[in-house]
């Protein structure tokens, strides 16, 4: 069997896309050990990417100009304000759809095409060429930007036009899948799909992995370490989760003495959260790091991690950490709307709180740091969700389709 992949995003640290789409092709190449794995790879600057990690036979890796000319920028604001359509956009497309338009598809049984980014250029750069037709393509995120948790685009006609490009793409496609079965279902209803949209969760492999540099961790300090690494953006409770955890060190003289809350924070106003809790030296707030020091903290340090879902209301994707949050077996506290995707997943409630109810997070939190300060025992937050197992299954049917 052959497949080809078109990846947009194999970086080993930064996004949490190229994160996944390495470990994608490592579950893939688990899966179907004896096929042919060809990669297409778009990227928008030069970047060393270790992709020699990657197991896949070949790698053609194309970095894609994304600077227009002069005439394109100067036309495209007539456009955006007569017509509500996008030059830019279409410049975009064509510069990504140029190297997709030379891969003879017709000698793979199977197409993957996996875009990064909340822009999805290589599902939209694949629009009318032949090879559309025998892909399958990934949404990660909502498209376009206004149906995403926690933006604040405006529902303007650029973005009606964006979804009305998208929309034959879908048609085009030989199948569609995201990574949440929120998602699926939302996206399946909001473009008219008379296709299935299959769900296919994200998935960790440290195979594809350097995870050698630890220089820059930080050492433990207290006797329970909380963690939370990655964003403050898109409606996430980062606040009602600190003075959560902020009355509990006030209030209970154990968690003061035996507890730290680290944060590696990116996205957001982050000085300003850090001058809210300065008088508060439970509360750690740090910079990022890359994956590699980042993974280090969360799996030998860290004793609950933490995860933000999007919000306020609402959240229909599958956080890119979870899948290598799950493969710690450690507890994962997650802060969430009252609708969310981890709220299918995580079956033990006590593990979950809701981002609107400061006192449910307390209540929760606590609870939770008093029992891991007692046992450290193994714990599957997730269940099988991403097992190897899981995963073939959900594979084996979007092939199918």
């Amino acid at each position: 069997m052959k497949f080809l992949v078109i990846a947009q995003n194999l970086k080993v640290s930064g996004a949490s896309e190229g994160i996944v789409s390495r470990s994608f092709l490592a579950k893939l190449r688990m899966a179907f050990p004896e096929s042919i794995i060809d990669v297409l790879y778009l990227k928008n600057h030069p970047s060393e990417d270790q992709l020699h990690l990657l197991p896949v036979d070949s790698i053609q890796s194309h970095v894609i100009n994304l600077k227009p000319a002069f005439v394109t920028k100067w036309l495209n604001r007539i456009s955006l304000r007569l017509f509500h359509i996008s030059l830019y956009d279409r410049f975009v497309h064509k510069s990504y759809g140029a190297p997709i338009s030379k891969i003879d598809h017709e000698q793979y049984d199977h197409v993957f095409i996996r875009s990064s980014g909340l822009n999805h250029e290589t599902l939209l750069g694949a629009r009318d060429l032949p090879v559309l037709k025998k892909a399958i393509i990934n949404f990660h995120d909502p498209y376009p930007f206004f149906w995403y948790q926690g933006s604040h685009h405006a529902l303007s006609g650029v973005e009606l036009f964006r979804l009305k490009t998208m929309y034959k793409v879908i048609l085009q496609a030989k199948g569609c899948m995201s990574t949440a079965q929120l998602m699926s279902n939302d996206l399946e209803f909001l473009y008219g799909s008379r296709k299935k949209f299959y769900t296919l969760p994200h998935q960790f492999s440290n195979t594809v992995f350097d995870l050698t540099d630890i220089q820059k961790v930080r050492p433990k300090t207290k006797k329970l370490t909380i963690a939370y690494h990655g964003s403050i953006q898109f409606g996430r409770k980062t606040e009602a989760l600190l003075d959560a955890y902020l009355a509990l060190v006030n209030e209970n003289a154990t968690i003061k003495e035996e507890t730290e809350f680290v944060l590696r924070l990116g996205g957001g106003d982050v000085n300003a959260l850090r001058d809210n809790y300065k008088e508060c030296s439970n509360i750690v707030i740090l910079a990022t790091l890359n994956f590699s020091n980042s993974a280090y903290e969360q799996t030998h340090l860290a004793d609950i991690n933490v995860i933000l879902e999007n919000g306020p209301l609402y959240c229909n994707i599958l956080v890119g950490k979870a899948a290598f949050l799950a493969s710690l077996n450690k507890p994962v506290f997650c802060v969430s709307p009252e609708r969310s995707e981890l709220r299918q997943i995580i079956k033990d409630p006590k593990l979950i709180a809701n981002g609107g109810d400061i006192t449910d997070i307390k209540m929760k939190l606590e609870a939770l740091i008093e029992k891991r300060l007692g046992f450290n025992e193994a714990l599957y937050s997730f269940g099988d969700y991403f097992s190897d197992e899981n995963f073939k299954a959900r594979l084996n049917k979007i092939l199918e389709c």
